[in-house]
């Protein structure tokens, strides 16, 4: 299989290659990706790099939170909610600085099995069951992480790991917003 060095997630090819070969980017992607599109979500990296002038987990992770929730209300914004997610983002990077040296590869180099590398993600801040579930399936599928037992802990369902032109993007994203209208329609919160 064939490791991917770009993700189409975001329309723009800098973008796309950060979070395919910046762990940290991907994660920080991740943890954007709440309540704003996936091109919004995952260009965030990318943008956040432009304006600190780094991806560092240890310096984002030091760096004063004031400074770092300007950074992300710069116009324009890195998030429908800048502040909230300025935090969030410095939470993720605190934990990777604290659990793992700054380096967020080491998250899944480092898994020993499937249920391991689930273990570490949900361990993140902003990771939950279905964030570790696609970030699995991303890493498997796409960028060739494949501790034991990753089968087993693999999405069933159709995922941003399935997703690797613009136009699979355009579909994920549409049957996507048909599953939640349906959900919807039947009085479930989405």
């Amino acid at each position: 299989m064939a490791i991917a060095t770009s993700l189409p997630y975001t329309g723009n090819d800098d973008a796309d290659r950060l979070i395919a070969t910046d762990p940290l980017a991907l994660l920080i992607g991740f943890a954007l990706d709440q309540q704003v599109t996936v091109q919004k979500a995952f260009s965030g990296p990318w943008e956040l790099r432009q304006r600190l002038g780094h991806l560092d987990a240890e310096k984002i992770a030091a760096t004063d939170s004031a400074e770092l929730d300007r950074v992300f209300r710069e116009r324009p914004a890195l998030h429908r909610f800048p502040g909230s997610m300025a935090g969030k983002v410095q939470a993720l990077c605190a934990a990777i600085a604290r659990d793992y040296g700054g380096d967020a590869g080491r998250i899944w180099g480092e898994a020993a099995t499937g249920a391991d590398l689930q273990q570490r993600l949900l361990a993140l801040p902003g990771i939950g069951e279905m964030k570790a579930r696609t970030i699995i399936a991303v890493l498997g599928k796409q960028l060739g992480v494949h501790p034991a037992g990753m089968d087993a802990v693999m999405p069933a369902h159709p995922t941003l790991g399935d997703v690797d032109t613009p136009e699979a993007l355009a579909a994920y994203q549409a049957g996507k917003r048909a599953v939640k209208a349906a959900m919807r329609a039947q009085g479930k919160r989405v």
